[in-house]
């Protein structure tokens, strides 16, 4: 798939009521106090229409250091999921610092032949970085089963995870467009302006290292594209860096947008003494290129997440502050691929 500057977009097919969706342990483990989510998670997939079922990884008590198990005893149970034609959607249980350790060995011939969603952030935006640059995958960057749908969905006042509830079974079951995304409160224009292309990107510390390996995403699918990115932990002075990482690799030059989600947990920026703030931190690497950008848009860590569909052409007014997604993500049942 590398070397083109159009990619072939490879669509998952739309889910129906009473398809599998199983919950997999794709990089940190299961703590104990985190099993209620998982059953949190299963009550909301279940309420959408799906059945839901757990890997065989996702156990309390399954451990290998930070990871769920070895990144191989992974790579084999995420494979033998792409295979099995029951399964029709895989969600990471949570994020973690495991998916490094097996992106050379996931079938990736198994996507091409029956492409399915998978969703999840974090750790898991390598997934989706890699396989939309080895296939096209359409990577479904959005909640996870532990932090998201059975963690900060549950805290969400009831109208606003009744509108999550709509929006991700639309994502997942709908072959229309979407359209815009719905604005909440903290969003920003950081820079006005409009753009139109395709959404990439994910945590940016993950988007910075991905572009160091034989599985990066090739720089000719950023032109025009609008990037996303958020990140959790470290210091602001890293996001710096990473955002210079971005500039020296060409990736500025190349996009028309930029979506930043709301930081978390970042030291410095709670601290206008020790550090700029984030706008300026972007606008500072940014420098004159007339790149709008829209900022602390609610996906990523912070929860509850928007779902920011990797390889989809979006729309973005940072002056109207608006996001829509113009493409659908999935295909209709009876499909084949999509460009």
């Amino acid at each position: 798939m590398t070397g083109s500057a159009s990619p072939q977009l490879l669509r998952p097919r739309a889910l129906r009521p009473g398809d599998l969706v199983v919950i997999a342990s794709l990089s940190g483990p299961l703590p104990a106090e985190h099993e209620r989510n998982v059953d949190q998670a299963v009550i909301v997939l279940e309420r959408m229409g799906f059945r839901v079922r757990r890997a065989s990884l996702l156990r309390v008590g399954r451990q290998r250091w930070w990871s769920a198990a070895a990144p191989a005893e992974i790579a084999a149970e995420l494979n033998g999921l792409l295979r099995d034609p029951e399964v029709r959607a895989i969600i990471a249980n949570d994020g973690g610092q495991t998916a490094f350790g097996y992106l050379d060995l996931i079938d990736v011939e198994a996507i091409r032949a029956d492409p399915k969603p998978i969703l999840g952030y974090s750790d898991i935006s390598l997934l989706h970085l890699v396989l939309y640059a080895r296939t096209g995958l359409v990577g479904f960057h959005a909640d996870m089963a532990v932090p998201g749908f059975g963690g900060h969905w549950q805290t969400a006042p009831a109208t606003r995870q009744a509108e999550l509830e709509d929006l991700y079974s639309r994502l997942l079951t709908d072959t229309e467009a979407i359209g815009a995304l719905p604005a909440g409160s903290s969003w920003e224009c950081w820079r006005a302006g409009r753009a139109e292309g395709r959404l990439i990107g994910g945590v940016i510390n993950r988007i910075a290292l991905v572009q160091a390996t034989r599985f990066a995403v090739p720089l000719e699918w950023f032109d025009g594209a609008v990037l996303f990115w958020e990140e959790m932990g470290g210091q602001a002075s890293y996001v710096w860096s990473y955002l210079q990482v971005l500039r020296h690799c060409g990736i500025l030059d190349r996009i028309s947008g930029m979506v930043v989600g709301v930081p978390r947990e970042i030291a410095g920026l709670e601290s206008p003494e020790a550090s700029p703030t984030l706008s300026e931190i972007v606008l500072d690497v940014i420098g004159d290129r007339d790149i709008p950008v829209l900022g602390n848009v609610d996906f990523g860590h912070a929860g509850p997440n928007l779902p920011m569909p990797v390889g989809i052409r979006v729309g973005l007014d940072a002056q109207q502050r608006t996001l829509s997604l113009l493409e659908p993500a999935v295909r209709p049942s009876s499909g084949a691929g999509d460009n």
